[in-house]
């Protein structure tokens, strides 16, 4: 008796939709982009708990997640857009630009000085756009795009504060009208005892739920992922690539734009030469916290993680009183022990698909 295959389009009696299996928790915790820098986090903090004595006092917490909420801002948009297969060399500087538009824009024009940091928002996020639609129309790799963006920035943010205001800083606005209102949402902050915490901590905290929502739970999350896996094929299913791409680069000029803020009105003054190698700093993050340089994979929430580890390690060493010159010895290694964890545990989560 010979055994015939069932019709086309029928499934066996018994035998259950893929599609509706449950995945056991322990699969799904595996399956997470960010497991590698939950692991990395915890040991980081055990080891500089161990090592240096204050470093799990209060007052040293709250400095550690100030430190990992001015990389982590900028760390969430800049994850969006790997997820999404790109990157933004130019972020760096752009928060420097942000900076120096506002301060100069309403030191010239005596104006209030929430004329400034709203022009700040239209040029910062304008670079976004040119970024964004000069990726799609050439066709050019983002990395090549955006380091011409890079040193265009540097040399604008020298070039126009020497011009404007004779010298490579900028001048103080602190006693312009509108300062205050503006220092209260960009750089305040709330003492609860002992413990100092900064606002900045709030827009970090707003940011990594307002992005891992949009990565869930929206359509243009879906698109981000899509783009980042291949965008022929994203195409080819009626994804709109180029608006997904653009606005990504949007993202990243917004946080941009916030960071500046917080840089301007923390100090009063701005240098023209600040923001040089954070680019890399906010790509470690992302990186560290489960995004691949591929695309197509990676948290928000991994890129917070990130960022904390980049917080702790920065202050544990000088908490440990060790000499600061070891931290980019041991950003280094991080990212190498972080790759190389993030690849196992993808590795461990497709083997159990």
């Amino acid at each position: 008796m010979s055994a015939t295959a069932p019709p086309a389009g029928t499934r066996e009696p018994g035998a259950a939709d893929e599609r509706l299996i449950r995945t056991s928790p322990l699969r799904s915790l595996l399956g997470r982009p960010e497991l590698g820098s939950v692991v990395g986090a915890i040991a980081v903090f055990v080891f500089f708990a161990v090592v240096a004595d204050s470093f799990l006092r209060a007052a040293s917490l709250s400095t550690v997640l100030y430190a990992a909420s001015t990389i982590g801002i900028m760390a969430v948009p800049v994850a969006l857009l790997m997820i999404g297969g790109e990157f933004d060399l130019s972020a760096g500087v752009l928060v420097t630009s942000s900076a120096l538009i506002s301060s100069m824009i309403s030191y010239q024009m005596t104006a209030n000085v929430w004329v400034g940091v709203l022009v700040s928002l239209l040029v910062t996020l304008a670079v976004g756009v040119f970024n964004g639609v000069l990726l799609t129309r050439t066709k050019l790799p983002s990395f090549i795009i955006t380091l011409g963006t890079f040193l265009m920035l540097t040399g604008l943010n020298l070039g126009f504060t020497k011009l404007i205001s004779g010298t490579v800083s900028t001048k103080s606005i602190a006693d312009m009208e509108g300062f205050d209102s503006a220092k209260a949402l960009f750089a305040s902050e709330f003492t609860f005892g002992e413990v100092t915490i900064k606002v900045t901590i709030l827009w970090w905290i707003g940011l990594v739920a307002l992005a891992t929502w949009v990565l869930l739970r929206t359509r243009f999350g879906n698109w981000i992922f899509a783009v980042g896996g291949g965008p022929d094929a994203a195409r080819a299913v009626g994804v709109p690539v180029t608006r997904t791409r653009i606005g990504l680069y949007m993202g990243v000029a917004f946080a941009a734009w916030i960071s500046g803020q917080h840089l301007l009105f923390s100090f009063d003054v701005v240098q023209s030469g600040e923001g040089v190698g954070n680019e890399l700093i906010y790509i470690i993050a992302a990186v560290i916290g489960g995004c691949l340089i591929t695309g197509g994979y990676g948290s928000a929430i991994g890129s917070a993680i990130g960022a904390l580890i980049f917080g702790m390690t920065s202050k544990g060493i000088v908490y440990a009183e060790w000499n600061p010159d070891w931290f980019k010895f041991f950003l280094g290694a991080m990212l190498l022990l972080a790759t190389l964890l993030n690849a196992w545990v993808r590795k461990r989560a497709e083997a159990t698909r």
